[in-house]
């Protein structure tokens, strides 16, 4: 039992240890600088993804009525010119707003501040999505995060002298199997009007990155039950998983081609 509970913990802090690692990585993390103008250091934090309707708002904290900023935008991939918006002051902070695009629609934008001696300039992308229902996304979170626990457990457990790879195997698949290949789909009919975007109709990586779990553990599943050796399998299928996951969240996501007005 206490073996049970270190290869359990060992699994918790692996899944967690790999969570954090592709959240800090990917590419809807915000984007962030620091600059010194004036004297006084300021802190400029730029989104690089935005849910929902409305107006994308961008804001820089400072109190120093010295400095002024405006942010420059054009849509991405176009041969748009930037477009350029003052940043207005309110409340200690400088404001601009990013106007609302189509799902998966991508602008190039950047925020320019002066002291009127020096200039900063911070720049990035941002991707617009649907809202996606709060119940459904934290379903989809839930089911993939357990399923990426229990593929580690059930690697970890091929190191065991009497393995129980049958039911921790049938459980990662179901797992999976809810988590990306039900669930997954509907976040992406929400947020950007598709049902698939991966292998064979897009390039899309999470969608592809769930692809190959799902069928990494149908073999495992499919080996636990016929190959007289299933462990090769089952731990091929959990390192497999966790390099996969490793990559991360929305890496070449779904994006909106302005010239003919669909995702790809």
């Amino acid at each position: 039992m206490k073996h049970s509970y270190k290869i359990w913990l060992l699994a918790v802090i692996i899944t967690l240890a790999s969570a954090v690692y592709q959240r800090l990585t990917g590419p809807t993390h915000p984007k962030h600088y620091v600059t010194l103008l004036n004297g006084t250091a300021i802190s400029v934090s730029l989104d690089r993804a935005h849910g929902g309707d409305g107006d994308h708002i961008v804001s820089v904290e400072t109190k120093d009525t010295v400095v002024t900023g405006r942010v420059e935008y054009k849509r991405y991939n176009t041969a748009d010119g930037y477009t350029s918006v003052p940043m207005v002051r309110a409340n200690g902070a400088l404001t601009a707003a990013l106007p609302h695009q189509p799902p998966a629609g991508k602008l190039n934008y950047r925020v320019v501040l002066t002291d009127g001696k020096q200039t900063f300039t911070a720049a990035t992308v941002i991707r617009f999505r649907g809202d996606v229902p709060t119940a459904v996304l934290l379903l989809h979170v839930g089911f993939m995060f357990t399923g990426m626990l229990f593929a580690t457990r059930t690697g970890l457990e091929t190191f065991v002298k009497e393995p129980n790879l049958k039911r921790l195997t049938d459980v990662t698949l179901a797992l999976m199997t809810i988590g990306g290949m039900m669930l997954g789909p509907l976040v992406l009919q929400y947020a950007f009007n598709e049902w698939w975007t991966g292998f064979p109709f897009g390039t899309d990586i999470t969608d592809n990155k769930t692809l190959v779990a799902f069928i990494v553990w149908t073999a495992a599943a499919v080996a636990v039950r016929r190959s007289p050796n299933p462990k090769r399998w089952i731990l091929a299928a959990s390192l497999i998983t966790l390099a996969v996951f490793l990559i991360p969240h929305s890496l070449w996501g779904t994006e909106l081609d302005y010239n003919t007005m669909k995702t790809n």
